[in-house]
């Protein structure tokens, strides 16, 4: 089973999509296993984004994040990861297909709604950055129609 994390970014909250774009990773089979809505703080922000320290885009991303709140998120998983990845679909919304989470809900080149882990290492370094605490370990009722025996 993998865990990865989903940042819903300001503008997905702004835009009230929270619930929808949540709705369709549940959907999917994918199980909730934290949720929790915060301000990024630059520090926190800088560790998450340390890759791309120096880049061009750094400070108006940074600048970006911890301008308004944000909800991270843990779904559980069979392939969790690549799942996720591709329900959200290709990078900026104007590039996505339709029927991927930013194929549907966006159109921009700046604002892309959620970042998602890239691989399992990233979403472990990146879980105990935005649970520090853990998350919760439970199987739902509907595991054995979900996700095939392993």
């Amino acid at each position: 089973m993998e865990t990865t994390l989903i940042l819903f970014k300001p503008d997905a909250l702004h835009r009230g999509l929270v619930g929808r774009i949540l709705a369709r990773f549940e959907d999917k089979g994918l199980q909730l296993a934290g949720l929790r809505l915060l301000r990024m703080s630059p520090e926190m922000a800088a560790k998450h984004y340390a890759e791309h320290l120096g880049k061009p885009f750094y400070g108006g991303l940074v600048g970006f994040m911890t301008s308004s709140p944000i909800v991270a998120m843990a779904l559980r998983g069979p392939q969790a990861v690549g799942v996720a990845r591709r329900l959200m679909g290709k990078t900026f919304g104007i590039d996505a297909e339709p029927g991927t989470l930013r194929g549907d809900f966006g159109c921009s080149k700046s604002f892309n709604l959620l970042h998602g882990s890239d691989s399992a290492e990233s979403a472990e370094r990146e879980l105990a950055l935005f649970f520090p605490d853990g998350l919760e370990d439970w199987e739902g009722i509907q595991a054995p129609w979900l996700w095939d025996a392993e």
